[in-house]
This record gives C-alpha cells, sequence and structure tokens, in this order.
C-alpha cells in the first residue's frame, strides 16, 4: 500500500501556540516530531503530557512550553535543572491512561514501525498508557494524530481481537518519516556488588515460574546468571522487556508454558534495549505488547503461577517503608509499576518479590547505608512496609513475610554493610 510520507517539520506545522499534545513513555516518543517543534522559538502555552524523555529536546526550553511527566529521567533531572518548565505528576504507570483522559490533548503522536503492504502500522516497542488516548484520538474529528516511522522499529504484536497494537494510516491525520534511530539503552557493565546479589537472588527463581525484571545493572546480572545456570522453563510476564530477557529467551530457558493465562507467550508493555534486541523483536511472536492497565494489573498479574517479581529501591528503613523514586525532597525517577508487582507476593505462598539494593550509596563523596533506621522526615514512600516480601543486598537476603515488626527489623539489619550492622541491630530490638 502506497502512503505519502511527511516530514517532522510538516507535523510540528500541526501543533498550535497554545495546544496539548501526549505522548507515549520513553522509547514510544515520537523524536523527529519533538525536534522539529524544538525549533520554533516560543510558544504561549504548549502542554505536553508524557514520561521518561530520552533525549534532551530543546522544545522544553522554549517558552510557554510545560512538560508534565509521570516518571523523571536524566533527560528530565537535567533540563529541570538547566530551568525547564518540568513538573512531575504522582501516578503509577496503570494511571497514566485516566489522566491522559482527562487532560484529552488535542495532539496525540507516537512512533510506530512502517506501515506493512495492508497500511497497517505497528506501535512497536510501546503499548503502555496511551493506546486508549489515541483511538478516542482517531474516532475524534476535532483532534490530531501523528504517527512517525521510525526506519529501525521493530515489527511487533499485541493479543488479538482486543489488543491489536497496530494504527492504520487511514486512521491517522499525518504519517511523517522520523530522522532519527530508535533509543538505545546499552547493557550496563555488572559490578561486583550487582553480581553478589544475583547469587543470592538466585534461589529463589525455581524451575517454571514467571518472571518479571525492571531496569538496571541488577536485573541484567540475574537474567545473565539464569541464561548460564541449569534450569528454566520460565514464563515472563514484565512491564519492561529487555536485552536480558530476550537473552533468557535465545539461551533456550523461556518456554512459557506454565503461566495459567497468555501461555506461550512473553508479555509486556514496552521494551527498550540494544539494537539487537530490537532485530530479535523484529516480527517475533513469542513477546506480545499489551496496554499498562492489563499488564500492571495486580490482578493480572497474581493469576500468574509462581510468579518472581524483582525490583529495585534507593533506599529502606527498618520498618520496611521502601523508597524508590525520590531522593530527599527531589524526584528522581518515578513510581511506575513498583507498588503493582510489589503488591502480588504474599497473596500466595508460591509467589515471591525481591527488592534488590547495595547496603551503600555515595553521596556527596561520603559512603553512607541505603538501610536506615527511619526514613528522615518528609521522605515520600513509594511502597508501603506490609507488602515487602524479600529484601537482598550484597550481603544476604531478609525474608520479611509472616515475621513481627522486631524481627524484621533485625532481619534487615543483618544484610547491611557490616559497618552499619551493629548499629541497626540495636536500634532493630527496641521495635515493636
Amino acid at each position: 500500500m502506497a502512503i505519502t510520507l511527511h516530514t517532522p517539520e510538516e507535523g510540528a506545522e500541526l501543533i498550535r501556540d497554545v495546544d496539548r499534545l501526549g505522548i507515549p513513555l520513553g522509547p514510544g516518543q515520537p523524536a523527529g516530531l519533538l525536534h522539529a517543534l524544538g525549533k520554533r522559538e516560543r510558544f504561549d502555552e504548549l502542554v505536553v503530557f508524557g514520561a521518561l524523555l530520552v533525549d534532551l529536546y530543546e522544545l522544553f526550553t522554549r517558552p510557554g512550553v510545560r512538560l508534565l511527566s509521570g516518571f523523571y529521567g536524566p533527560a528530565e533531572r537535567f533540563l529541570i535543572d538547566s530551568g525547564a518548565d518540568i513538573s512531575f505528576v504522582p501516578s503509577d504507570f496503570r494511571r497514566f491512561t485516566p489522566i491522559l483522559e482527562r487532560i484529552a490533548p488535542r495532539v496525540m503522536a507516537t512512533a510506530v514501525s512502517a506501515p506493512d503492504e495492508d497500511g497497517w502500522m505497528s506501535l512497536s516497542v510501546h503499548a503502555g498508557a496511551t493506546i486508549a488516548e489515541l483511538n478516542r484520538a482517531v474516532a475524534d474529528p476535532d483532534r490530531v494524530v501523528i504517527a512517525e516511522v521510525v526506519a529501525d522499529a521493530p515489527r511487533t504484536f499485541g493479543i488479538e481481537p482486543d489488543h491489536p497494537h497496530r494504527l492504520h494510516v487511514d486512521d491517522v491525520d499525518l504519517v511523517i518519516e522520523g530522522d532519527r534511530p530508535l533509543f538505545v539503552l546499552p547493557d550496563a557493565v555488572p559490578t561486583e556488588v550487582d553480581e553478589e546479589i544475583a547469587r543470592h537472588v538466585r534461589p529463589f527463581i525455581t524451575d517454571g515460574c514467571t518472571l518479571q525484571t525492571g531496569i538496571g545493572g541488577i536485573p541484567s546480572t540475574i537474567a545473565r546468571l539464569l541464561a548460564e545456570d541449569s534450569g528454566g522453563d520460565y514464563g515472563v510476564h514484565s512491564e519492561m522487556f529487555t536485552t536480558g530477557l530476550m537473552q533468557l529467551h535465545k539461551a533456550g530457558k523461556v518456554t512459557n508454558a506454565h503461566k495459567g493465562q497468555f501461555d506461550g507467550q512473553s508479555i509486556s508493555t514496552f521494551a527498550a534495549g540494544t539494537s539487537d534486541l530490537y532485530e530479535w523483536l523484529d516480527g517475533n511472536d513469542e513477546v506480545r505488547f499489551l496496554p499498562v492497565d492489563v499488564v500492571n494489573s495486580p490482578e493480572v498479574i497474581a493469576r500468574n503461577r509462581k510468579m518472581v517479581t524483582i525490583n529495585g529501591a534507593l533506599m529502606l528503613d527498618l520498618w520496611g517503608q521502601t523508597v524508590a523514586d525520590t531522593l530527599g525532597s527531589r524526584q528522581f525517577s518515578g513510581i511506575g509499576g513498583h507498588e503493582d508487582f510489589v503488591s502480588v507476593s504474599g497473596l500466595e505462598l508460591e509467589d515471591r518479590s525481591l527488592i534488590c539494593l547495595p547496603s551503600r550509596a555515595n553521596v556527596d563523596g561520603r559512603s553512607v547505608s541505603r538501610l536506615l533506621p527511619a526514613l528522615p522526615q518528609g521522605t515520600v514512600v513509594t511502597t508501603p512496609r506490609h507488602q515487602l516480601d524479600i529484601v537482598v543486598t550484597e550481603h544476604g537476603a531478609a525474608s520479611l513475610r509472616g515475621r513481627t515488626v522486631r524481627e524484621r527489623a533485625v532481619a534487615l539489619a543483618r544484610i547491611a554493610h557490616p559497618d552499619d550492622r551493629d548499629e541497626l541491630l540495636a536500634h532493630a530490638r527496641t521495635m515493636g
């Protein structure tokens, strides 16, 4: 099917000086369009809703432009420090969907793969929270939908008929030809601490379990260890599909045979990783992309058999209160699916949730404990204490489920850095 591809600049002309624009999270963003918009000197009032910028878009330095973000990354933090008008919207990933519905951006824009012979464009590496609003905008003649074709975006699949994961060229207002490659997330180089944490995690991952892994060096190291180790027959149900999960597939460790739902398929809502990952995903029906309100639904997650979730944290206290998205009063990242995936543990004995973090962090040149007697006043809790199951540092694993306040505190103190352990143990024994 022959179609006319327009330039990002032509797409930018459809955005008014007073307007609202909705874009996906991370790698689903239409980078060419956003860079083209940045060539405009100013706007009267352009409000953009998105999350996890993957580039330092000049657009967000322009007068009159405001970004409402549901998840900060390095780009947001840098732009804020440079004076950009960026505000955090406290929300887990699932709730991006009703937020978008309330804002109802006049223009919705997303990255897509090249159209097939029938004119269908895959939503590629992002399903996320924008699909419903894209469809509402398609159905509304007063709204605009822009699809940006990215040359190296893989053609991926949803699950028919409810979640087709695609747009047709006839349903969008403009199809533009992107001038930027798909965002690449390099593999993190594992540290000795990552390796130690992975070794403590390994015993909790049993044959036939269903896995969810987050982003970063620790999950990547765990995936590599599983790929190299004996065992397998795993399933995958994960908010993010990573290069590490691809390596598990390629090692023959993933069968998706025992999940109890979506059997035979790895389920995710977005992917980010290396170019090898994107090439492997292209046309690969072993991985299916579904909206975040399905993938991150605690009820859906819990229906998987032997669900094992692996996530990180910035710090936690001896009560088990977990901080994963803020540093003091500064927004660092976002809530994402943290609480959704942590909360499934405890509903069934066979489900396990692991929070993994190094015992110490470097702050202003000082090494400080990530495990604290109590969180500093004003700290924002990401995940409440009662949802924690297992906490892992390089010094061991603390199993918290079913233990008393004091027993939990002692278990956490025992996996702290040796230089912090005695002080934390003394405090733990007074708790409860």
